[in-house]
């Protein structure tokens, strides 16, 4: 009996998953589903349940200008170096910069390095900041120096 008991359960189960599935996946149709009101129920759960997300006329999402990502990646990388971290050993591939970012990045740690051992750490993170943003600006983002950078998409 008990092997057709749990025989006999299997397919309910799976039913039930799929009745879930398929409720799950009905409640996902946009206002422009074509689908109407009434198959919604009232108050429109669909709308909660399927969690936040970009409505028809959000905006779109800003891509960071390249002065701004490579702003971003050489402090990153140059207080990751100046904290001791693990990974500031990878190299410059692996940290996703170009070779033209690299030489600030190198740049910058040095100068930081100085900064921290005559003033402190949070002088030497100002330091890297102020650096990385004038000296990114200079080169543009200094982007265009390696064969293998693309610009995001």
């Amino acid at each position: 009996m008990g092997a057709t008991t749990r025989a006999g359960s299997w397919p309910a189960t799976a039913c039930g998953c799929a009745l879930v599935l398929a409720v799950t996946l009905t409640g996902c149709g946009g206002s422009g589903s074509g689908g109407s009101d009434d198959s919604r129920g009232s108050g429109d759960s669909s709308a909660s349940a399927s969690g936040p997300g970009p409505g028809p006329n959000s905006p779109t999402p800003q891509v960071p200008s390249p002065v701004r990502l490579c702003t971003d990646l050489i402090s990153y990388w140059a207080e990751q170096d100046l904290a001791g971290s693990r990974w500031a050993g990878l190299d410059w591939e692996q940290k996703g910069l170009s070779n033209q970012q690299y030489e600030i990045y190198d740049d910058i740690v040095h100068a930081a390095r100085a900064e921290r051992r005559r003033h402190g750490t949070p002088a030497a993170k100002a330091l890297i900041n102020r650096l990385a943003e004038r000296r990114c600006a200079a080169a543009n983002g200094a982007t265009h120096s390696s064969e293998n950078w693309r610009p995001p998409t």
